[in-house]
């Protein structure tokens, strides 16, 4: 990307709130819009939010839509890239095949492309983060669930309908918790924040020992990650060895993906990763017996750097990519 090159409105959609962006080719946000997406309120109410963000965007920005080049819009759930079309999101109840891509496109009268929250994310990092010029990586969000994207020589793997790279979603354990996608012992039921606070509860209600309810409020329904990570810090042994549970299983993920992908770097974010060794140092020695000798010491694991910015400038970059190759195309042509 050089300095010549225009500016892109980058939009990073979630469950729970909007990020918008003016973005120049360096990476740098000109504007930063956040508001919280009205996700109740269906198609409509959301893509209308997200058409008035644009607008404060480009006010925050002081530019007009004219100098704008394109949109970039990422977005959760199963999106195909080439139709443009968002066919479900777990996070956004009421959409079915929602051709988002278009209706932003005719919403700001400009040019606009669609791609996976996550897949985003992991092209933000590749241009301007963690990986930034390396060619062959995973990025992993741990969280609330487990996403990811997958780059291979310098480009995010789609697939033939745009749906690659929902790492969350492999089956770790066939006798595993039911998960939202209707599969069974998905990494996300196993090895997410969502997992972590469930066990947590479950064996609270069980009447297992342990001072996680009294960090909690006494609150069975307030039992997080993050009230399970206060009380093993403070030698909670229930809390340790649900931790040491989750590792496992995260490292079991961890071992599929670098036998599969042989990737170079392994770049991690999301909420429970602030959880550091304590949860990634058994991960990885579960990652290192279980995957191929060779393929596990060529991988560096590395945290993610552009925090809650990774997906807007992503989808920006997505957009900026998108741009140049059809140029290219129409010169071929």
């Amino acid at each position: 990307m050089s300095s010549r090159d225009p500016l892109i409105l980058g939009i990073d959609l979630g469950g729970t709130k909007i990020l918008t962006s003016v973005i120049n080719p360096e990476g740098k946000m000109l504007s930063r819009d956040h508001s919280v997406t009205p996700a109740a309120q269906g198609p409509e109410g959301v893509i209308q939010a997200i058409l008035t963000s644009a607008a404060r965007a480009l006010e925050g920005a002081s530019i007009a839509m004219e100098k704008v080049s394109a949109v970039g819009v990422g977005a959760p759930g199963l999106a195909d890239t080439k139709a443009g079309i968002l066919y479900t999101s777990p996070n956004l109840p009421g959409w079915q095949d929602v051709p988002l891509r278009d209706i932003i496109q005719e919403g700001l009268k400009k040019k606009a492309f669609l791609i996976n929250d996550a897949n985003a994310a992991a092209l933000g990092e590749y241009y301007f983060g963690a990986a930034k010029g390396t060619p062959h990586f995973i990025y992993i969000t741990i969280s609330t669930g487990i996403g990811g994207g997958i780059v291979v020589d310098g480009k995010v793997l789609n697939g033939c309908k745009g749906l690659a790279g929902e790492v969350g979603h492999m089956t770790i354990s066939d006798e595993g918790p039911p998960c939202h996608c209707g599969n069974q012992g998905c990494w996300e039921t196993l090895a997410s924040g969502t997992a972590l606070a469930k066990v947590a509860r479950k064996r609270i209600e069980t009447g297992a020992d342990t001072t996680i309810l009294s960090l909690a409020e006494g609150k069975i329904e307030k039992v997080t990650a993050q009230t399970v990570q206060s009380a093993a810090e403070k030698g909670d042994s229930l809390a340790n060895e649900l931790i040491l549970q989750t590792a496992y299983y995260f490292g079991v993920g961890l071992a599929n993906l670098i036998n599969i992908f042989n990737p170079e770097m392994i770049v991690i974010g999301g909420g429970l990763s602030n959880m550091g060794d304590r949860l990634l140092k058994p991960a990885y020695e579960v990652a290192g017996k279980r995957a191929f000798h060779r393929a596990f010491q060529a991988v560096r694991f590395v945290p993610a750097a552009l925090g809650r910015n990774s997906g807007v400038l992503g989808a920006a970059a997505f957009a900026m990519d998108e741009m140049k190759r059809k140029e290219r195309h129409g010169v071929a042509k």
